[in-house]
C-alpha cells in the first residue's frame, strides 16, 4: 500500500499519519482519496492520480491536505484506507476508488462515519450508501442509451456481451437487458472474465459462433481491448461497441489496428474542441486535457483523469458554501459539506453538470456522454 501527500505536487510517500485530535476544528480541509494505481486497474487509477497535480491547493483560503492511497483494486484494502482517513487523518471528504467493487467497499465505510464520499467509478449507490456518497462517473442507464440509440438506428437485432465477471460486468449486462431489449433487441450470449485474465479466446469463439449484429465489451482500462483485438483476430465483422470505462489513448494503444471502427461511448472531456462554445463542459475539460498533455504527452488525455479533476471543480463551488456555517475537522463541516452538494446547482465540469438531490447521487443528464469511433488511430466525434 502506498501513500502519498500532495502539496504543490505529489510527494513521496511516508510512513504515518498522526492522529488529529478527535472532533476538533483545524485550519486546513482533509482529503482522503484511495485509488488503484498498481495492478489490473492501474490504468484507470494512475489518471486520476495524475490530474491531482491540476487542482486547487487551496479552496475559500483555506488549505486543501490531500492524502492519496494505493489499494491495488482490492476492496480489502480500499476499506482499510478509508477507515484510516477515518480515524487517523480525520477527513473531511473521502474519494475512490478507480473500480466499482473497492468504491462500493469505500462507500460503505464513508456512509458509517457521516463523511462525504465522491466515488471516483460507476457503482451501485443503495438506500444505505445514498446519505453520504456521490458518483462522479456518468450512470450506466444515460451512457448505456446513446450506444442502443445507436444500435438501433443501424438495425442491429442480435447482441453478445462480454463483460467482467464482477459488480461493473454486471451493472452493464443489467442495463443492456433493461433497455436494449425493450427496444426490440436479442442477447443471443452472454459471456464474462475476470480482470486479470490474459486470454479470452474461449469466449471469443462463441460469440463468434453466435454471430449476433453487434457486441458489448462492459470492461474498463486496457483490460478492454483485450476481447476487441481478439473478436477482430476471430474474424468477427459486426459492430463492437465499448463503455466508457475503456475512454483513453492506451485502448487504442494497446488494440491497434483492431480500435479501427470501435463505437465507444464516452464523457466529453475526451473531445472538448469539437464541443461548441457555449457547451458547460468545454472551458474545464480543455483545462484539464491542456495540462495534462502538457506534463504526460500528446494524446495521453483520460476519462478517468477527469473523475477526480471534477471531483475538486465541485468542491470549488461547494466549499465556500459549506464554510459560511461551519469549521473543518467537524461534523457540522460535513455535514455542510452534504448539504452544499444539493443547494448548489449547475456544477459544471469536464464530464458534465450535475445537480444532486437527496435522491439522484449521479446529477448527470445528456450533456455527460459522447459517442465516440476509432479511424486512423484517432478518437473521432459520431455526428
Amino acid at each position: 500500500m502506498k501513500r502519498y501527500y500532495l502539496t504543490a505536487a505529489i510527494a513521496a510517500a511516508t510512513l504515518a499519519l498522526p492522529a488529529l485530535p478527535a472532533l476538533a476544528q483545524t485550519s486546513e480541509i482533509t482529503i482522503g482519496i484511495t485509488t488503484t494505481t498498481t495492478g489490473p486497474g492501474a490504468a484507470l487509477g494512475i489518471p486520476e492520480r495524475n490530474a491531482l497535480e491540476f487542482v486547487p491547493k487551496e479552496i475559500g483560503g483555506v488549505p486543501l491536505k490531500v492524502i492519496v492511497l494505493d489499494d491495488g483494486g482490492d476492496p480489502t484494502t480500499a476499506t482499510t484506507n478509508a477507515r484510516r482517513f477515518v480515524t487517523e487523518s480525520k477527513a473531511d471528504i473521502i474519494m475512490g476508488s478507480a473500480l466499482t467493487p473497492p468504491t462500493i467497499a469505500v462507500s460503505n465505510v464513508a456512509n458509517e462515519a457521516g463523511i462525504p464520499h465522491f466515488g471516483l467509478a460507476p457503482f451501485p449507490i443503495t438506500p444505505e450508501r445514498m446519505k453520504w456518497s456521490v458518483a462522479m462517473p456518468q450512470p450506466i442507464p444515460i451512457v448505456g442509451k446513446v450506444l442502443y440509440d445507436h444500435m438501433k438506428a443501424k438495425g442491429v437485432k442480435t447482441l453478445g456481451y462480454i463483460g467482467y465477471s464482477d459488480s461493473y460486468g454486471d451493472l452493464w449486462f443489467n442495463d443492456l437487458k433493461a433497455q436494449a431489449v425493450p427496444m426490440g433487441m436479442t442477447i443471443v450470449d452472454e459471456e464474462r472474465f475476470a480482470r486479470p485474465d490474459t486470454s479470452v479466446t474461449g469466449q471469443v469463439l462463441k460469440l463468434v459462433a453466435a454471430n449476433p449484429d453487434a457486441i458489448l465489451v462492459g470492461a474498463s482500462g486496457t483490460a478492454a481491448a483485450l476481447p476487441q483485438s481478439e473478436l477482430r483476430d476471430r474474424g468477427y465483422k459486426g459492430l463492437i461497441y465499448q463503455t466508457h470505462g475503456a475512454a483513453s489513448m492506451d485502448f487504442i494503444r494497446i488494440a491497434g489496428k483492431a480500435a479501427e471502427g470501435v463505437l465507444m461511448a464516452s464523457g466529453p472531456v475526451m473531445d472538448p474542441e469539437d464541443q461548441p462554445d457555449e457547451a458547460a463542459t468545454k472551458k474545464p475539460g480543455l483545462a484539464l486535457n491542456s495540462a495534462y498533455e502538457a506534463k504526460y504527452g500528446p494524446n495521453s488525455r483520460s476519462q478517468f483523469a477527469g473523475h477526480s479533476y471534477d471531483a475538486f471543480e465541485l468542491l470549488k463551488r461547494i466549499i465556500p458554501t459549506a464554510l459560511k456555517t461551519a469549521k473543518p475537522g467537524t461534523p457540522e463541516f460535513r455535514e455542510a459539506i452534504r448539504q452544499a452538494l444539493l443547494s448548489e446547482k449547475e456544477l459544471a465540469a469536464s464530464q458534465g453538470v450535475y445537480n444532486f438531490t437527496e435522491k439522484d447521487r449521479y446529477g448527470l443528464d445528456e450533456r455527460s456522454r459522447i459517442l465516440l469511433t476509432v479511424k486512423d488511430g484517432k478518437y473521432s466525434l459520431v455526428k
